[in-house]
């Protein structure tokens, strides 16, 4: 009788794996998946979705993993759905209902006036069931452990904000939106202050996120499709590549780099990623000055 087939090890080198994420699953419960896929426990996420939001969930592998704080400081954009008529505990369809109002009269200009009034530069508060930390700790977990928690205002930019269909059914209206904006904005309190605004109350019905940065939904992966073939979408240079500007320099400089030592500025606003003669990024850097720090190392030296 032949032996029973092992099932090999999967090894993967560092790059990007970028899931569509499915409804009902946490962030980490996706790590958690591919950690196991992959075989590695070197992976990690650029920007938490919650349980009930799908789309592009950006995550690092193995020393691509370095790369993730810079990632999650990028814009984002969404399709979401915003429901009229109701506000909830936490801003979204998952929460308990706090009041409901008729908002069949709420009219399209009125709508459109305070879209408005959310767009450009504003200061949000985030949902008090945010990951925003409060004295060291989750406010979720703290609402959760039955605290109230007041967050303060922040300010975020909305860069776009447009409707792109509504639907009234009986005392509700539905607003399917495109919500282009910075890091650290929540598109359920862009619901909850819109309904707010309009005197009927908000929350946000559904989310899907369609790009993090560079990275959107022309790139994702599924879970099931990652498990029939793991591998990465991005290799560690090509994700570079793409989400930052590139600089390229000698060997001796490259070398230099990650000893620590300090480069001629390179005249690039921002984190750009450096990379040596053979086109594989050592490291990020930043100018200070007339210097060139790293700010990640990505490459051993």
């Amino acid at each position: 009788m032949p032996p029973a087939a092992t099932k090999q090890r999967v090894t993967v080198p560092p790059g990007l794996v970028v899931v569509d994420k499915p409804d009902g699953l946490t962030s980490h419960d996706v790590v958690a998946r591919v950690r196991r896929i992959l075989g590695t426990r070197k992976v990690g996420h650029a920007g938490t979705l919650d349980p009930m939001a799908t789309g592009v969930l950006v995550l690092g592998i193995e020393r691509a993993t370095k790369l993730l704080g810079h990632l999650a400081l990028d814009t984002k954009a969404y399709l979401a759905t915003i429901r009229l008529g109701s506000a909830t505990t936490t801003d979204d369809a998952q929460g308990e209902v706090l009041s409901t109002v008729d908002a069949s009269a709420v009219g399209d200009d009125a709508v459109t006036a305070g879209i408005r009034a959310l767009t450009g530069h504003i200061q949000q508060v985030p949902s008090a069931v945010s990951a925003v930390k409060v004295d060291g700790k989750r406010a979720y977990a703290r609402v959760r452990a039955g605290e109230e928690v007041a967050l303060a205002a922040r300010p975020v930019e909305v860069s776009r904000f447009d409707v792109l269909a509504t639907r009234r059914e009986g005392p509700v209206v539905d607003l399917d939106v495109m919500v282009e904006c910075s890091s650290g904005t929540y598109v359920r309190a862009l619901a909850r202050d819109l309904g707010a605004d309009l005197g009927v109350g908000g929350h946000l019905k559904a989310l899907r996120r369609t790009r993090v940065g560079p990275f959107d939904l022309r790139v994702v992966t599924t879970l099931d499709q990652l498990a029939e073939e793991p591998g990465l979408s991005l290799s560690l240079d090509d994700a570079v590549d793409r989400a930052f500007p590139r600089r390229d320099v000698d060997a001796r400089s490259a070398t230099a780099l990650l000893r620590g030592q300090k480069l001629p500025a390179a005249g690039i606003a921002g984190t750009y990623g450096v990379f040596d003669p053979d086109g594989h990024a050592v490291a990020l850097a930043t100018d200070e000055g007339e210097a060139a720090r790293s700010v990640v190392v990505l490459t051993p030296a």
